[in-house]
């Protein structure tokens, strides 16, 4: 992943919102940040629909699971289905710790599943090593 590849950062909650871009700050990450709210927003979003006319690609997708309208479970159902779609990685930031949520989300073919540390320093340091992760794979593009 390169610096100007963008992330898209699918999360209702604005506190966590919020703390992504703090850890972002703290860890240097510069790529463009991308925010929907639910997982029919990030639909919209990935197929370019209104109001996301010529929305860049984004190289990685960071999901939360527990949203309204269309929750984490049933948007990775969506893109991994989509032939056009589903090399983007997708890694799952949750307060799930529910098995049966983990096991879904790999059986469906997510990259990742992190469940959301409490501590924002540990926030940080998970977001760091999800960025340096991905910094070091080719990705499609």
């Amino acid at each position: 992943m390169k610096d100007s590849d963008p992330i898209l950062l699918v999360e209702d909650n604005k506190i966590d919102i919020k703390n992504f871009q703090r850890a972002c700050n703290r860890f240097g990450i510069n790529n463009p940040v991308l925010i929907t709210r639910h997982g029919e927003d990030a639909l919209a979003f990935l197929h370019r629909d209104v109001p996301y006319q010529g929305a860049p690609r984004p190289a990685l997708i960071l999901l939360d699971l527990n949203m309204p309208v269309m929750n984490g479970l049933e948007l990775i159902s969506v893109v991994k289905a989509e032939p056009e779609l589903r090399s983007i990685p997708i890694v799952v930031i949750t307060t799930s710790k529910e098995p049966r949520d983990r096991e879904e989300c790999y059986r469906l073919g997510v990259s990742g599943y992190i469940t959301k540390p409490i501590e924002f320093s540990e926030f940080v340091q998970a977001v760091g090593t999800i960025y340096n992760y991905w910094k070091l794979c080719e990705l499609p593009d």
